[in-house]
């Protein structure tokens, strides 16, 4: 099938769609909206950027019963920004093609009585954070006795240990004959298990285009740990980064690797150890509008993430398995884009880099030229030579993996 018409979308949607200059179905679509329009269980891995959401959006806005004033259709998302995304693509699909669908997107943190007030306009589509739609319910301001559809987006997230009691209770709050559909660009063995309710679901996996691979290059530079950041730092000045990702694994060295970027004026801002939603929210605008350089982020606080021309993705820390590598790479090289994803390690992560070289079946290069320039020496004492001689045969090169890494970054 290769147009949008031949899939079932009605003819409002795909105007609204050629407006947004998509004309074409993605892969994940072609093969995901005819099922969600049969009505079976799904769950589709699909790599980030290859137009998930629309694949789910399309059909269940269409399955929506406009004129029934009960909850149809629910979309649970693991943070406040995919959620966001979700209802504002939703919502643009809806008022452009006239569907009289009401869109209401319910999340922690926001004011939870003008929650309770909208629900009284009688949405037919919620997309929401788990503990908020629960805390609703329980209020008994959120009915979903009539739900009939349940998406989960990012699915590995919701059924993460730190998700996975809240993604069951919803579960348990809707009709036991619903339809579900999960997604996510990876799916866990842990995940699926856990996803044991959908009782024999079908899989659909689409690979990722050998075109859009094409476009992201996959490099990386041996640093020492303690030279990481500055590395970070002077190789965004070197290529000129417009929109540059910086990974790290762990948040409570944040505020350190921060000042440190942000040494000599660079321009940095970070989605960590903010207090409240609003200043999150400022450090993306200041990036998607180019105030600032580099963002500095963890996998869970990236998630949901729409940043359109992201040039480059620097793992300052390696990715804990090849899943999240996957989850940061897809973050450029998107629309037909080139990106870059630079992969610093120090000699003795040679080895992991190795294992995601195994896992993801993809060859590393070596990012070559253009180290920073060496300070000048200071003037010493003469040195003993003996005393030299021996030092160098102590550090001599071995003739591992290790060195060989090693030596291909320089």
């Amino acid at each position: 099938m290769s147009n949008f018409i031949d899939l079932g979308i009605s003819e409002a949607l795909i105007e609204v769609l050629k407006k947004q200059q998509i004309e074409t179905p993605m892969k994940v679509q072609a093969a995901v909206i005819p099922k969600i329009m049969g009505g079976g269980n799904l769950v589709v891995q699909a790599p980030t950027g290859t137009g998930k959401t629309l694949a789910y959006l399309l059909p269940v806005l269409q399955k929506i019963d406009k004129d029934s004033r009960d909850v149809q259709a629910v979309i649970l998302a693991p943070t406040y920004e995919l959620v966001m995304q979700i209802v504002n693509v939703a919502r643009d699909l809806v008022q452009g093609a006239n569907l009289g669908i009401k869109v209401q997107g319910l999340i922690g943190g926001a004011n939870i009585t003008r929650q309770m007030d909208k629900l009284k306009d009688k949405p037919q589509l919620i997309v929401g954070s788990a503990g908020r739609i629960i805390e609703l319910a329980q209020k008994n301001k959120l009915k979903l006795h009539k739900v009939n559809m349940l998406v989960l987006d990012e699915f590995d997230r919701l059924f993460a240990d730190q998700n996975m009691e809240n993604t069951a209770a919803v579960v348990r709050l809707l009709p036991e004959e619903r339809q579900v559909v999960m997604v996510s660009a990876t799916a866990p063995k842990k995940a699926l298990e856990r996803a044991d309710f959908l009782q024999h679901p079908e899989v659909i996996k689409v690979e990722a285009d050998p075109a859009v691979l094409a476009l992201r290059e996959d490099l990386y530079r041996m640093t020492p740990f303690r030279s990481k950041v500055e590395t970070v730092r002077h190789l965004a000045r070197r290529l000129a980064v417009k929109r540059g990702l910086v990974f790290i694994n762990k948040v409570f060295d944040a505020e350190r690797i921060l000042a440190q970027l942000r040494y000599e004026g660079f321009m940095v801002g970070t989605l960590l150890g903010h207090s409240n939603k609003q200043a999150r929210q400022k450090a993306i605008a200041d990036f998607k509008a180019g105030r600032i350089k580099l963002l500095l982020s963890t996998d869970l606080a990236a998630r949901g993430l729409d940043i359109p021309e992201v040039d480059y993705v620097f793992n300052l820390d390696l990715p804990e398995s090849s899943e999240v590598y996957l989850h940061r790479a897809g973050r450029t090289a998107r629309a037909g884009a080139k990106g870059t994803v630079i992969t610093l390690a120090d000699n003795k992560e040679a080895y992991k880099l190795e294992q995601l070289e195994k896992k993801l079946g993809i060859a590393f290069k070596p990012l070559k030229g253009g180290d920073k320039p060496a300070p000048a020496k200071k003037k010493t004492k003469p040195v003993n030579r003996e005393t030299t001689k021996k030092a160098v045969n102590k550090n001599k090169k071995h003739t591992n993996r290790q060195g060989k890494r090693r030596g291909a970054a320089k």
